[in-house]
């Protein structure tokens, strides 16, 4: 049986079986699991399953294994259950036993107990998180066109023109993608979502005048594109539930995009527009004002947001950010979040006797120091405890680095080392050295305040 085979067989067990489960899906690094009774799955169990690197418990069972694993063990697990990857199986309640109707019960009561603002959070995070492959291999491809222009490769020649096709696509079409993703989300058809997408970005809106104004290609950025796609999906479904279905596919989608194209035109460009450039000013008054304060609170606090899984809800600022100013400030400074994890995660390396930590820091920290932090903050630092504070006090130490030296990111969807090519005007080494401010004074922290042997009994 192969590695992968075997988890997914593992972590079946522990979770109440094949017939306990609703839907199997992943992003970069964790395997989420929508379970019909949650009370079935056993936590302490599934941590000690070996490639597990931690499990957060949330509105779905997130279990942590790590880039590269966790799609090769979801698709074993599609295999086992018979449900594709995203599907959800169909729950008949007259079928369900008292205990199963329980278990419905409450968490459709978890459902209604989640703050507002952790759902628009986790929505937003749902929606972009399917595109980070491509905004991940997008900025690479960029970053090392950079790379060749700035050692003085001509731009013209044909396979750097190909290099800055290949590069810049999706960010072309990002407003269409978003809002295809927008209105999958939210039970909408997802081609209305497009054209959303696809209206608030169409160069013919320079010709269009309105309130004495010419229109802005893309004015209101992505904020406006998702709540376009929203409001295409919230249209579609009250006239649907009123049309007659022999007209249904010809007057629906009709009624919907002339509604809310004139909408998006007259009330959500100019709304989403101001909502765009209050967060751009703001968040680069705070960098400019803040300083190294605002530089370390931001990267301090950073951890926790990826604890819950709610920092992809962060995306669209970045590339609203992008788009507006060229690059983002903002994420050079989170991801000294990662390298804190790192230098903390090596100081206890140096001082552990534990021979399972020490295999489980070894598998982690490599990816690590590539920018994909999760597999240590899940399988080191927050199992136990302390170090987690002191990655975050080195985080804090590596982002107000950032702040002072006006580092900003060309891309995103990585982090890390991975993200030096994406650096913006060539300040490189700069980014560099606050990477390794972040490692040392993870290291500092945690190897003085940070672990005791006595932390990884039990791991």
């Amino acid at each position: 049986m192969k590695k992968e085979q075997k988890m997914a067989h593992d972590i079946l067990g522990k979770v109440g079986g094949k017939e306990n489960v609703q839907k199997v899906a992943h992003c970069m690094t964790r395997l989420r699991l929508s379970l019909k009774d949650d009370n079935k799955a056993n936590i302490a169990d599934l941590k000690r399953i070996d490639g597990v690197m931690g499990v957060v418990e949330d509105d779905t069972l997130q279990i942590v294994i790590g880039p590269g694993t966790v799609n090769k063990v979801a698709a074993e697990m599609s295999n086992e259950t018979g449900l594709a990857i995203g599907e959800e199986a169909f729950v008949d309640e007259s079928d369900l036993d008292f205990s199963e109707r329980a278990a419905l019960k409450k968490a459709s009561l978890k459902e209604k107990n989640k703050t507002p603002f952790k759902l628009f959070l986790r929505r937003v995070g749902n929606i972009f998180i399917p595109l980070i492959p491509g905004l991940v291999a997008s900025g690479i491809i960029n970053g090392a066109a950079n790379f060749a222009k700035n050692a003085g490769v001509d731009a013209t020649v044909t396979w750097m023109q190909i290099l800055l096709l290949l590069g810049s696509t999706i960010f072309a079409y990002l407003a269409i993608l978003v809002g295809w993703n927008t209105a999958k989300e939210f039970g909408g058809s997802p081609v209305l979502g497009a054209i959303a997408g696809g209206i608030l970005f169409n160069p013919l809106l320079a010709d269009i005048t309105i309130y004495g104004e010419p229109l802005v290609v893309g004015r209101g950025g992505l904020f406006g594109v998702i709540f376009a796609a929203w409001l295409m999906t919230f249209i579609e479904k009250r006239v649907r539930s009123v049309m007659h279905s022999s007209v249904d596919i010809l007057v629906t989608p009709l009624i919907t995009i002339l509604v809310v194209g004139f909408v998006a035109l007259y009330g959500i460009m100019p709304v989403a527009g101001i909502l765009s450039d209050g967060i751009t000013t703001g968040l680069t008054a705070l960098l400019d004002v803040g300083g190294v304060v605002a530089g370390a609170i931001l990267a301090g606090f950073f951890l926790p947001l990826v604890m819950l899984g709610l920092h992809h809800g962060l995306t669209p600022i970045h590339l609203e950010l992008m788009n507006t100013l060229g690059s983002t400030a903002l994420l050079p400074i989170l991801a000294m979040a990662g390298a804190g994890q790192v230098g903390g995660t090596i100081a206890i390396f140096v001082k552990t006797k534990n021979q399972r930590l020490r295999n489980i820091i070894k598998g982690a920290l490599p990816v690590g120091v590539l920018g994909i932090g999760e597999p240590l903050l899940y399988g080191v630092t927050l199992p136990l405890g302390r170090p987690f504070i002191t990655a975050c006090l080195g985080a804090a130490c590596g982002g107000a680095f950032q702040a002072v030296m006006n580092t900003a990111a060309l891309g995103i969807g990585v982090s890390g080392i991975s993200l030096i090519p994406l650096i913006a005007e060539n300040k490189y080494l700069l980014y560099f050295l606050g990477l390794v401010v972040a490692y040392v004074f993870g290291f500092i922290f945690t190897y003085l305040f940070g672990f005791k042997e006595e932390m990884a009994e039990g791991i």
